[in-house]
């Protein structure tokens, strides 16, 4: 009996010290400090999470210890977006050398499986800083559009004939078909894979935490604006390999990391075809966590900048009819949406900072209130990210276009540099930006008190 109780004690003795330890407790439960889904609602720390963000595609280079590195702005960035209640932010974690002209360098992979490590360091080193501001991030881990290399690249590598859209005999309807064929391409798929593992199973030399144990990062996003080709009959082709390669790569993603959602990065309808069909259809697997939608005046021919006291109007109903519409879509699958890129150039299509945002302004308190209403209605809203946050950058030519060594700001290196961008000395804007972001911010607040009384 003596030595029966003496093992009983030291049986209890360790239990007792391995319940004390809280890495032991989270063997057998769930951190809630991941952000979580709970039906077709965010969740983080037991409480809603609602949340206003930003476009920062370029944090990763000004984090780099390479060329492209500024460290102290990106603090000053960081600052100055968390001082505004912008609190989530959507950030490049891949870019491919492309042969595309106007295309992001230095590139993060210089070729298949070669990488620029002082630019992980910088998304190292942005992590981090995010994690100390209380920010979180969505990474996205490739592109179907060409200024990051993307999908075209990576057919390129396997051997396939470049096509560039720049290039008058080729142009954008055949570089769509072309991006698309990557998800019928197996190599291409591969090499993506290799570096999906690459990047998702790393640890962050600044903090020492594995990314895929990093509450930092809200969730991975397959790429940038997946489509399925061109609105025609060649994209409807594609269809059964592009709803394939969404859910199988959602899939592949959670095999390597259990704690985070995973998202597509969807357009919306417009990025399948313009079908609501098509788009129920890619995104209704149980591997997608949560729903995307994009909203382009521009790019969409709505809106013209230097017509926009007659354009703005009609571009109004539009957005509100296609918010409205991806809301009812979400509800459909039971998921929650968000909206991860909107935005609207300056007026008459200037780029320079102190020119007049009177239509931008009023657009950006509508789409606000949109959400901000059917959120606060109980509709599967989560949040919105602008496009883009330009902070301190600025164009450096006349032209507006970017070139190596200029400071990066929101719009990519294809687009005139302050089209999209919201620069710091707009403060019209950013004070619309940041009431809206407290808004979100009481309504998970006030959420929190519905969860806590829930048995």
């Amino acid at each position: 009996m003596r030595w029966q109780r003496k093992s009983l004690l030291c049986a209890l003795s360790v239990v007792s010290l391995l319940l004390s330890s809280c890495s032991f407790l989270s063997l057998f439960r769930e951190r809630d400090d991941f952000i979580r889904i709970r039906g077709a609602q965010f969740i983080h720390n037991g409480s809603p999470y609602y949340f206003a963000g930003t476009n920062f595609w370029y944090g990763c280079y000004l984090g780099s210890t390479g060329s492209t590195g500024d460290r102290p702005r990106l603090l000053r960035e960081l600052d100055s977006m968390k001082a505004n209640a912008i609190v989530n932010l959507r950030v490049l974690a891949a870019s491919e050398e492309s042969y595309i002209r106007r295309s992001v360098k230095p590139a993060i992979q210089r070729a298949t499986g070669v990488v620029d490590d002082s630019l992980l360091q910088g998304l190292d080193f942005l992590l981090a800083e995010m994690a100390k501001r209380d920010m979180h991030a969505v990474l996205f881990l490739g592109n179907y559009w060409e200024w990051s290399g993307g999908m075209a690249q990576y057919n390129v590598w396997t051997g396939a004939k470049p096509v560039d859209p720049e290039d008058t005999t080729q142009g954008w309807g055949a570089f769509m078909d072309f991006s698309a064929t990557f998800y019928s391409n197996p190599k291409a798929m591969e090499l993506y894979r290799n570096y999906v593992r690459m990047i998702v199973t790393r640890k962050n030399t600044v903090d020492g935490r594995l990314y895929a144990e990093d509450p930092t990062i809200m969730s991975w996003q397959l790429v940038n604006e997946p489509r399925p080709g061109r609105d025609n009959e060649e994209g409807r082709k594609n269809l059964p390999a592009f709803y394939r390669w969404i859910d199988q790569t959602a899939m592949f993603i959670h095999s390597l990391d259990t704690n985070h959602l995973v998202n597509a990065g969807s357009e919306g309808t417009v990025g399948t075809l313009q079908s609501e069909e098509y788009y129920l259809q890619a995104y209704r697997t149980s591997h997608v966590d949560y729903l995307n939608l994009h909203l382009w005046p521009l790019n969409w021919g709505w809106f013209n900048p230097k017509q926009w006291e007659e354009t703005l109007p009609p571009t109004e109903t539009k957005a509100v009819a296609y918010i409205n519409q991806h809301i009812a879509l979400a509800r459909r699958l039971g998921k929650p949406i968000v909206m991860d890129e909107f935005g609207l150039g300056r007026d008459n299509a200037e780029i320079l900072p102190g020119t007049s945002t009177r239509a931008r302004d009023r657009y950006y308190r509508l789409i606000f209130r949109i959400l901000e209403d059917s959120a606060r209605a109980g509709a599967p809203i989560a949040g919105s990210n602008f496009w883009g946050w330009g902070g301190e950058g600025r164009a450096q030519h006349p032209d507006g276009m970017w070139r190596m060594g200029d400071p990066f700001v929101g719009d990519p290196p294809q687009e005139p540099q302050g089209r999209n961008s919201i620069f710091i000395s707009d403060t019209s804007t950013i004070r619309i930006i940041r009431e809206h972001g407290l808004q979100m911010l009481k309504l998970g607040a006030a959420g929190s008190l519905i969860v806590s009384k829930q048995p």
